[in-house]
């Protein structure tokens, strides 16, 4: 798998979106203690609120700011996105009042809903060929899992010698030293006619129009339903679990949440040898398949309640999830890499980022707003039920006899769109 960064520019773009990663992680951490020195006992709810700033950014300015950038260099356009990103976090120490946290973190949020589609979808650019692209994609799901673990070690041990604010310098120096890497990165040009041509709209719903008329991609949109479900579940309400329901000591958080990651890490390692043997459609599936049974498993631990038991299965279908999450996060890329052109590949890159964030808008207040207003057993059962609905419909979606992977057959041409008579420059 690590043979994949002998390749010097994704090396470069891989140690930028590293770095990005960590400073992302300790900013996690450093504006939940900012929010609670402005809000005290209302800090969760500043919390959510910055939360759903940041998914409405994602999902409303992601395919608009894609359409307006898609004729610059990337290069550019990712710099300026780090930037950008660098100012707004610069900006959290000076903060001192609740609503002030929103507006940066719009504007933090939209910056990264500008660089983080750019960059995906470039990197089936710098990787030709599909098996190097796969382990780019594992590496990629690997980076994630280990910031899980590692920021919040690396700010909890900055914390014994700093005050917190001192993180989002941290968060700062991330985001500048990502911009530098990608400064130096020899990034390969757009093709000549890679642009697509017609209106903003037109440019800015393709990728969803690209989305609804594949096959394959719709099932990618139900499984994100998929994904959205546990996630909301570990994320949201691991606590709650670990503190009232099985009456484990604060130290155990950690415990499950690790196991949540170890999960997903170890599905990401062996993800190119597993999509190799068995193809896209059985792999992503079978996460499909995993994850609302270990999620009924989730709903009998809220009922059963047995401390000693119920944390031994907890850490087990914690583990399963996040093994379930990376059986379809990892191949999903490959999906949206197939399925496109160089002309098409910035939007269908971008439809992905926003959608699958439209999913958590829906899932987060299941875990959380329901959880507190009906009981924890409500909510897991409603987001089990979400998973099994997603699952059903990514089975009906993908053809049966389309296995995915490199011998699939190539569908990409079919969904081109044309440009508009009148193209508006």
């Amino acid at each position: 798998m690590l043979s994949v960064l002998r390749n010097p520019t994704y090396q470069r773009l891989f140690s930028a979106q590293i770095v990005a990663l960590v400073g992302t992680g300790l900013l996690t951490v450093a504006l939940g203690l900012l929010a609670f020195d402005l809000a005290g006992s209302n800090a969760g709810a500043v919390m959510g609120t910055a939360l759903t700033i940041k998914m409405l950014a994602y999902v409303g300015l992601a395919p608009v700011i894609n359409a307006l950038v898609d004729r610059l260099p990337k290069k550019p356009v990712l710099v300026s996105a780090d930037l950008a990103r660098a100012a707004m976090a610069l900006c959290l120490p000076f903060i001192t009042e609740a609503w002030q946290i929103y507006v940066v973190i719009f504007l933090l949020q939209s910056a990264s809903a500008t660089f983080t589609p750019a960059f995906q979808s470039l990197i089936p650019t710098v990787l030709k060929d599909a098996r190097d692209y796969t382990r780019a994609l594992s590496l990629s799901r690997l980076a994630y899992d280990m910031e899980a673990l590692v920021s919040p070690a690396a700010a909890a041990m900055l914390l014994s010698i700093t005050g917190y604010n001192n993180l989002f310098l941290g968060t700062v120096a991330g985001f500048l030293v990502s911009a530098g890497l990608v400064a130096m990165t020899a990034i390969p040009p757009s093709p000549v006619g890679s642009t697509t041509q017609g209106s903003l709209w037109h440019r800015t719903t393709l990728g969803a129009r690209i989305f609804w008329r594949n096959r394959r991609l719709r099932s990618l949109l139900a499984l994100n339903v998929v994904v959205a479900a546990p996630t909301a579940l570990v994320l949201v309400n691991s606590v709650v679990y670990v503190r009232e329901i099985l009456h484990r000591p604060e130290a155990d958080l950690a415990f499950a949440l690790a196991c949540f990651g170890v999960g997903s890490m170890i599905v990401a390692i062996s993800a190119p040898r597993m999509l190799e043997r068995f193809g896209d459609r059985t792999v992503m599936l079978t996460g499909a398949t995993l994850i609302p049974t270990a999620m009924i498993g989730a709903t009998t631990v809220t009922l059963t309640a047995e401390p000693e038991a119920g944390w031994w299965l907890l850490l087990g279908l914690w583990f399963l999830l996040g093994a379930g999450n990376s059986t379809i996060l990892t191949p999903a890329s490959r999906l949206l890499r197939e399925a496109s052109t160089e002309q098409t590949r910035p939007y269908l890159f971008t439809a992905q980022f926003s959608l699958s964030h439209a999913c958590y808008i829906l899932s987060y207040p299941l875990a959380g707003l329901l959880g507190a207003a009906a009981g924890l057993g409500w909510a897991a059962g409603a987001l089990t039920i979400l998973a099994i609905l997603g699952s059903a419909g990514a089975f009906l979606s993908w053809p049966r006899h389309d296995a995915g992977g490199a011998g699939a057959p190539d569908l990409k041409e079919r969904y081109v769109e044309q440009p508009a008579e009148q193209p508006v420059p």
